[in-house]
């Protein structure tokens, strides 16, 4: 089955017949960097309209590289230049927020050199061009939240079920920060998970990798998720949801396809699945 490495949206964009100039296409869509069943990395582009894949490169360790076009003057396209041809495949960033541009790049350009390595994320709130705020972060594996902050994470995974779908105001409004994975599957809050339910280790390990100590122990779960490994696993899976093309494989989870579709939709259909099992309702899904 292929890995997706990393995932974020982009359109394509195209040249304007035999010119230097280059427009972007309007077509919602998503780049995806895959391990693929081969053993190769693919390098894809999705439509996020129809879930269709429009191109499937195939990418040899440091044959590419995705770098900006500095002449552009909207300043957000990007081109995938290859060292064996003059293949040129050029994209535009679609997420509004652009303040990650470079951490996606930096990302690209590592797994287009090494396809074995796990991406490097920003610590939250991270500016890369303040020296001021890498003084600010603390790279402690061993982070605790505190009181307040572990309060605001429960408010907001309880209230994912009361806030339903409303919200009649403009889709482009953003009234509050979306949830992140990172916020919710921290050591600090799955530690004590673990040890009231005992009954998860068990459930867990034959998820994990096979060369863990035996026989399984809540220690060695709370290892795994202070590890660097875990953090970048949950912040892969955080980033593969906000593309929306997740729909097929929360299926096989037994969530409904929209779960796919987003953070707060992935955890809202947990949250709803766990309630049925708990009520005695079975497996039973409503889907459209």
């Amino acid at each position: 089955m292929a890995e997706t490495r990393l995932a974020f949206k982009a359109g394509r964009a195209f040249r304007r017949g035999a010119t230097n100039f280059v427009d972007p296409d309007p077509t919602k869509g998503a780049i995806l960097l895959q391990n693929g069943e081969d053993g190769l990395l693919h390098f894809i582009w999705k439509n996020r309209s129809n879930n269709e894949v429009e191109e499937d490169l195939i990418l040899f360790p440091g044959d590419a590289t995705f770098n900006k076009v500095e002449q552009s003057a909207w300043g957000r396209t990007y081109v995938l230049k290859f060292s064996s041809s003059d293949q040129r495949h050029f994209f535009w960033m679609q997420d509004a927020d652009g303040s990650r541009d470079e951490e996606f790049v930096g990302n690209v350009n590592r797994l287009l050199a090494d396809p074995s390595i796990v991406p490097i994320w920003y610590s939250e709130g991270y500016n890369p061009n303040s020296q001021a705020a890498g003084s600010s972060q603390a790279p402690s594996s061993g982070y605790q939240a505190t009181p307040e902050e572990l309060a605001r994470i429960r408010q907001l995974v309880s209230s994912l079920g009361a806030r339903g779908g409303g919200g009649g105001g403009a889709p482009a409004a953003e009234p509050e920060p979306e949830i992140s994975l990172t916020d919710v599957l921290t050591p600090a809050n799955l530690r004590p998970l673990f040890a009231s339910h005992p009954e998860l280790v068990q459930s867990l390990f034959p998820h994990l990798p096979p060369d863990l100590p035996s026989p399984p122990s809540v220690e060695t779960l709370e290892q795994i998720v202070q590890s660097p490994q875990f953090r970048a696993a949950v912040r892969n899976l955080d980033m593969a949801l906000r593309t929306g093309l997740l729909g097929g494989l929360v299926r096989t989870l037994g969530l409904p396809e929209e779960a796919g579709t987003g953070v707060e939709p992935f955890l809202r259909a947990l949250q709803d699945q766990a309630a049925r099992e708990e009520g005695g309702g079975g497996d039973r899904m409503e889907t459209d």
